[in-house]
C-alpha cells in the first residue's frame, strides 16, 4: 500500500487495504477510474479538466482514495459534498471513516445509489443524521436529437441578467432542498452562480417584462458529457405543457459542449419523469442523495 496511510487504518486489515488523500501523482490513476463510467462521473472528470490535478484544492475540498497494495480501487470527493467515484459499496466504509475524521461538515452526499446508501450508513454509525434521504433517482441520458421541438426562446445567459437569474436560482434552490442557498450570507451562492453564467453553463429564458420563465443550469462538462441541474420552471406558468419544449432546447444548447446530455431527478417526480421521457431520455442508472 502506498505511504501516508491514515492512522485509524494503520493496521491495513487482513487484506491489505488501505486510505488516502490523493495527490497530483494520483491524477492519472483517478481519471482512468472516473473514465470506467464517464456519465457517473462527470462530477470528478470535470474537476480534473479544471484543476489538472487530484491533489487538494485551495478551499480544502480532497479526494480520498481507497487502495489495495498500490492499486486505486475507488474514490470519494470531499468538499461541500461528498461524491464517490467508483468506489464499491463494501469499500465505502473506508472513505465515510475517512472524511468523517477531517471534522468537515458536508452538505449532502450524491451518486450510484448503493454507494451512497453505504456511504451514508457508515456515517450514520459515527453519529451524523440526514435532513432527508432521496434513495432513488434515476440517472437519465440522451445522446441523439430530442424527440420534440426545442423552445428557440431558450438561450444562455448573461452577466448583464444576473440580478434577474439569482433569484431564479435560489428559488429553484430552496423549493428542492427545504432551504435558502443564502443562509449564512449570500457571497458563496452568488459566486457560484455567476461562475456558470460566465462559463456559458447558464441556460434561461427572460421575457420582455424580465420574468425569468425557465431556466436551468448545466452543472458539469466533459468533452463528452454534460449533466444538467436546476431545472426551473416559473410557478406561474406551470401546467401547461411548455416544459418539454425548453428541456429539448437544453438538449440542443448542451450538445455544443458534449454529445451526452445527462440527468438525474427524483423518482416520486412523475410530472418531471414524464417530461423527461417525452423529450427522450432514457435511464442509464441510480442514483442517490443524503441530504444534512
Amino acid at each position: 500500500m502506498l505511504s501516508r496511510v491514515a492512522p485509524w487504518l494503520a493496521s491495513r486489515n487482513e487484506n491489505g487495504l488501505g486510505v488516502r488523500v490523493l495527490g497530483k501523482a494520483d491524477t492519472l490513476a483517478l481519471r482512468a477510474l472516473a473514465s470506467e463510467d464517464v456519465v457517473a462521473n462527470v462530477f470528478i472528470l470535470a474537476h480534473l479538466d479544471s484543476t489538472g490535478t487530484a491533489a487538494p484544492t485551495s478551499g480544502g475540498a480532497s479526494i480520498f482514495g481507497v487502495f489495495h497494495d498500490q492499486t486505486l480501487l475507488g474514490a470519494c470527493w470531499a468538499g461541500a459534498n461528498l461524491v464517490p467515484v467508483q468506489l464499491d459499496p463494501a469499500l465505502a466504509g473506508y472513505a465515510a471513516t475517512a472524511a468523517h475524521q477531517t471534522g468537515r461538515r458536508f452538505a449532502s452526499i450524491f451518486g450510484p445509489a448503493e454507494t451512497v446508501l453505504a456511504l451514508y450508513a457508515r456515517f450514520e454509525q459515527l453519529g451524523h443524521t440526514a435532513h432527508e434521504i432521496r434513495s432513488r433517482q434515476p440517472l437519465l441520458t440522451i445522446s441523439g436529437e430530442p424527440s420534440i421541438g426545442a423552445n428557440p426562446a431558450l438561450t444562455f445567459g448573461t452577466m448583464e441578467d444576473f440580478d434577474l437569474i439569482l433569484p431564479a436560482c435560489a428559488a429553484m434552490f430552496e423549493e428542492e432542498v427545504g432551504y435558502s442557498p443564502f443562509l449564512g450570507g449570500q457571497e458563496f451562492y452568488s459566486r457560484r452562480v455567476a461562475g456558470l453564467i460566465r462559463q456559458g453553463h447558464s441556460l434561461v429564458h427572460i421575457d420582455p417584462h424580465g420574468t425569468v420563465v425557465f431556466k436551468a443550469e448545466l452543472g458539469a462538462v466533459t468533452a463528452e458529457v454534460t449533466q444538467v441541474q436546476g431545472v426551473w420552471m416559473n410557478p406561474e406558468l406551470r401546467g401547461q405543457g411548455q416544459s418539454a419544449g425548453y428541456m429539448a432546447a437544453v438538449v440542443n444548447l448542451s450538445k455544443t459542449f458534449a454529445p451526452v446530455t445527462s440527468l438525474y431527478v427524483n423518482d416520486y417526480n412523475a410530472k418531471a419523469r414524464a417530461t423527461y421521457e417525452r423529450v427522450g431520455f432514457q435511464q442509464a442508472g441510480t442514483f442517490a442523495t443524503v441530504l444534512f
